[in-house]
């Protein structure tokens, strides 16, 4: 059986026992600082190497300069051949008018051109025959004049009957409304049996292969942007898996609130500053989006490497 004063230790055990623990402390101690020091350094060199080199937003959307097609003169449609979401080539037939007024308006105009000619022609030999005579004194100089006169206005109604012949002739083809660009239709208002008018909105064509991508960045992550920087993009629609590469192309003239309806007036009341955002154009590499299309006003993600000019 053991005594009590085997189960106290002794002041020289406590001692040793309080400088293992705190060499322990101490060796956490630098280990914790060896581990802060060592993310800070991998930190450091991320941002220095990599994050300092690239801005970035998820406030990106899909555009293009879609084709607004409309008429050029009246008419009542005919036939319809595309509707929404069809794929179309350039010089398609997209919409007929009835063409029987312009057919009308061509015949009468030929019917003129016609007459104006044989006029012009009869007038003109006219003119030469008494300019060969006037040398000889059988035609007077006032008859020439007179003559000269005649052909003059003969000429300039054969001009006029001309032109109103190739007016008819376009208005006549222009009853046939034809794709403008390869696309896809969209915003189809027109229909079979319609009066249309010279302007109205028929429908509208996507070029999917010049599809671009408007990138609004924070004001203060534009001070190293510029023209030709490489980019690489991410969609909503594919997600990671697919990267597209693209190129900045230009930067807006101004922010989305210096273009709004209403402008902001700072000016006035209490003003609480606001980081404002200005897009930037960026061009998609055409046969990464050939092999994954896109639509307009996708979301995207946009990353500018803006160490590369």
């Amino acid at each position: 059986m053991q005594s009590a004063n085997d189960e106290i230790p002794s002041l020289t055990e406590v001692r040793e026992s309080n400088q293992n623990n705190q060499q322990k402390r101490k060796r956490m101690f630098k280990r914790l600082a060896l581990v802060v020091a060592l993310v800070a350094t991998i930190s450091y060199g991320y941002w220095a190497l990599i994050a300092s080199k690239h801005v970035t937003t998820d406030n990106a959307y899909t555009a293009a300069d879609m084709a607004q097609v409309t008429p050029s003169i009246n008419g009542i449609v005919k036939t319809i051949n595309v509707v929404d979401t069809q794929t179309v080539k350039a010089g398609d037939v997209l919409v007929q008018l009835d063409d029987a007024d312009a057919q009308v308006a061509l015949k009468q105009a030929e019917a003129t051109y016609a007459r104006n000619e044989a006029d012009w022609q009869r007038t003109k030999m006219n003119f030469d025959r008494r300019q060969q005579l006037a040398g000889s004194g059988f035609v007077s100089k006032e008859e020439l004049n007179n003559a000269d006169s005649a052909l003059k206005i003969a000429k300039a109604n054969f001009d006029l009957a001309s032109a109103n012949l190739d007016q008819a002739k376009i208005n006549l083809s222009r009853t046939v409304i034809r794709a403008p660009m390869d696309g896809i239709i969209a915003k189809r208002d027109v229909e079979l049996g319609q009066h249309i008018a010279a302007g109205t909105h028929l429908l509208s064509i996507i070029p999917m292969s010049q599809i671009y991508v408007n990138a609004n960045f924070k004001e203060v992550q534009l001070t190293h942007v510029k023209v030709g920087q490489p980019v690489r993009l991410y969609a909503d629609l594919y997600g990671s898996n697919v990267e597209y590469h693209g190129r900045v192309v230009g930067v807006s003239g101004g922010t989305g609130a210096a273009f709004a309806l209403i402008p902001a007036q700072n000016a006035t009341g209490n003003w609480i500053k606001v980081v404002q955002r200005l897009p930037v154009r960026i061009m998609l590499d055409q046969q990464e989006l050939a092999r994954h299309p896109l639509q307009v006003g996708l979301s995207m993600r946009a990353d500018i490497n803006i160490g590369k000019s």
